[in-house]
């Protein structure tokens, strides 16, 4: 079993899953820390990863640990990636290069679900038995009525953009070639995942982080009232782990079933530094609510979050507490 960061040991390692796992965005935040939690499994990993937001700084660890791990610059898309699965032939693919809780933009959308497409591709044509994603539950339900949360599974509304659109043709997708070519998958739906080495276009928590270590004070965006789900990258990861070999052809919640509102993040993530926040103007489309309902995990995956918000924010504070005291004023 590995210790986590918070100083809790995770759960023991599953029946049932076999190697090797292939990663695509594993130099990414929450892939290299799979990557990890699969080699404490003592299961062989091959990360493949363009770098375009990844960086092999984020593996560091994983290779201290020893293991068997090969790193591959490889773009998704590419016809190298396709002989790399006929290759390698791994059991599961983990495909996190999808849809990143920022992506706004056309390109990054459109690109994600040719990704997509690309590794189902690959795995029809190597006979790889399963295929997990994780998205962002932003981008999957949107807005939703307070009177539906913690919203579950299955919860339907028009997209709002062509991010929301592409986060649906991706769930469609795996849908279509499970029936038709017999690829199992999971899809998990992330809260909002924060831990160590998250880019902080990436999460308000890592955007806050950021500013404390830069002594600048961060901004927020509207009231400070909207909520969020946060779950910390450990939880996050032991959810991922288990759908290696669990809730097939599911879209699963991965989150705490608990709102949080970005002021009350900001006032613990700071409390004991001199930052102040500052309010700004509300961005257009930004989700005033969300929260997971952890039920459909729990029956299915055998999992539940244990790391509460306190301990996670720890981590951060820890860091700051390292910092010299000039840069903590």
């Amino acid at each position: 079993m590995a210790e986590s960061r918070t100083g809790r040991t995770r759960r023991s390692r599953l029946p049932e899953v076999r190697g090797p796992v292939l990663v695509v965005g594993g130099a990414g935040f929450v892939g290299s820390h799979f990557v990890e939690r699969v080699l404490a499994e003592s299961l062989p990993v091959e990360v493949v990863d363009d770098l375009s937001t990844g960086s092999l700084a984020n593996l560091a660890e994983a290779r201290a640990m020893g293991g068997e791990l090969r790193f591959h610059h490889l773009d998704a898309e590419s016809i190298e990636f396709g002989e790399l699965v006929g290759l390698r032939r791994p059991d599961v693919i983990v495909h996190l290069a999808a849809l990143h809780p920022g992506a706004t933009t056309l390109r990054e959308s459109l690109q994600a679900l040719n990704v997509t497409v690309s590794v189902l591709e690959a795995a029809r044509h190597h006979g790889v038995r399963k295929v997990v994603t994780f998205l962002p539950a932003s981008l999957v339900y949107g807005e939703v009525e307070a009177r539906r949360l913690p919203v579950k599974e299955g919860y339907d509304t028009a997209p709002a953009g062509v991010p929301q659109l592409v986060a649906k043709s991706i769930r469609e997708a795996l849908g279509v070639y499970r029936e038709v070519h017999a690829v199992e998958f999971t899809s998990l739906i992330g809260g909002n995942v924060y831990g160590l080495r998250q880019r902080p276009e990436d999460g308000v928590v890592a955007a806050f982080a950021s500013a404390v270590i830069r002594r600048q004070d961060p901004e927020i965006f509207g009231t400070g009232k909207q909520t969020r789900d946060f779950v910390y990258i450990d939880d996050a990861v032991d959810a991922l782990f288990r759908a290696l070999t669990r809730g097939d052809g599911l879209d699963i919640n991965v989150g705490t079933g608990r709102q949080t509102t970005v002021e009350e993040v900001w006032k613990r993530l700071a409390a004991g530094t001199e930052r102040r926040a500052v309010k700004s103007e509300r961005r257009a489309g930004e989700l005033q609510r969300i929260s997971l309902s952890p039920i459909r995990a729990k029956i299915q995956l055998g999992w539940q979050p244990w790391t509460s918000l306190e301990d996670g924010l720890k981590v951060y504070r820890n860091l700051f507490l390292r910092m010299p005291s000039e840069m903590r004023d």
